[in-house]
């Protein structure tokens, strides 16, 4: 990764964590846990992990129905030329670390 997309994610992943903790429910716990840049670097996905499991498709679909709105919040609160396209996805990788570790204190 490119310094330059090294640093976007890092502001976009920031501006992400701080988005959704003002605006998603108390249902739920939705934390950013990385963000990765496409090749191009026109595209990026945060990825996020949801607690309690039940809450992961009400989660998932919030932040596909804010994706707009968070476009609009990383205008205003980072400087990134051109603005790349953002996407949100659950962090699969983070879920099976998380069992693993559970797995492994039931030993």
């Amino acid at each position: 990764m490119s310094l330059h997309a090294d640093r976007a994610a890092h502001v976009i992943g920031r501006a992400a964590a701080e988005f959704i903790e003002r605006n998603a429910g108390k249902d739920s716990l939705i934390t950013v846990t990385r963000t990765v840049p496409s090749s191009r670097g026109d595209h990026f996905t945060v990825f996020v992990s949801v607690l309690p499991d039940d809450k992961i498709r009400p989660a998932l679909s919030f932040l596909d129905r804010q994706r707009e709105d968070f476009s609009d919040y990383l205008k205003r609160h980072a400087r990134l030329r051109p603005m790349p396209r953002i996407d949100f996805a659950l962090d699969e990788g983070e879920k099976n670390r998380q069992r693993l570790d559970q797995l492994s204190g039931d030993l």
